[in-house]
């Protein structure tokens, strides 16, 4: 499988500018969610790990009871891919 490449800057304006709710904060995709107790956030954080195993690309993120913090970027290739940007879309279909 042929991995995506490091993503340039005018790409990376024109994905954030579709990405609702999305920031760029220290060259990763972000986003912060809250939702009403624990068991809705870990339910959606199962979700977005199964659709996260299929595309082999795992978001970096953290809980903390009805908080979810997502990170994204491609390790491998130093910085954000379209693998981000397609994994962000999904993320907010899930939300």
């Amino acid at each position: 499988m042929t991995r995506p490449v490091k993503a340039s800057e005018k790409e990376i304006r024109s994905a954030l500018s579709r990405l609702v709710g999305w920031e760029l904060r220290d060259g990763a995709l972000y986003r912060a969610y809250k939702f009403k107790d624990f068991s809705t956030a870990f339910a959606f954080m199962t979700r977005v790990a199964m659709a996260a195993e299929k595309m082999d690309h795992h978001p970096d993120w953290t809980n903390v009871y009805n908080n979810v913090e997502i990170r994204l970027s491609t390790h491998d290739a130093g910085g954000l891919t379209s693998l981000d940007f397609d994994l962000a879309e999904k993320i907010n279909v899930l939300g």
